[in-house]
């Protein structure tokens, strides 16, 4: 494992050192790390913050009692990556017993698809 970059976080680092004789510690690496401007690639704190200006938008459901099944859906798309290209899913699910009513699996990302899946769970 070759560090590139400063791609690496402490304790990466800390064991490719000690690969190559160094005897350093956490403390150290952490040090020589700030020191020379090196850090892990990875998502930094708060990256979910939202912006200056950034509408907020209420949440429908908040204070809403789910009570029994067939009160609320929720529907949900991903996709899985194939040898060549996508495959996207969308499922529908009830919010209450969390059990999946209907999934539609399609090899374009249309709305057709997603309405299909809908129509399914009724």
């Amino acid at each position: 494992m070759e560090p590139d970059h400063g791609a690496l976080s402490v304790r990466r680092m800390r064991w490719f050192l000690r690969s190559q004789g160094w005897a350093v510690g956490h403390d150290r690496v952490r040090r020589l790390l700030r020191t020379t401007g090196l850090e892990a690639v990875g998502p930094k704190p708060r990256t979910s913050a939202p912006g200056a200006g950034h509408k907020i938008y209420p949440y429908p459901l908040r204070g809403l009692r789910i009570e029994g099944p067939d009160h609320v859906w929720a529907t949900d798309n991903t996709y899985a990556p194939m040898q060549r290209g996508l495959a996207y899913l969308t499922a529908v699910r009830d919010w209450f017993s969390r059990y999946v009513l209907a999934w539609r699996l399609s090899l374009t990302l249309e709305a057709a698809f997603c309405l299909e899946a809908l129509a399914a769970a009724r």
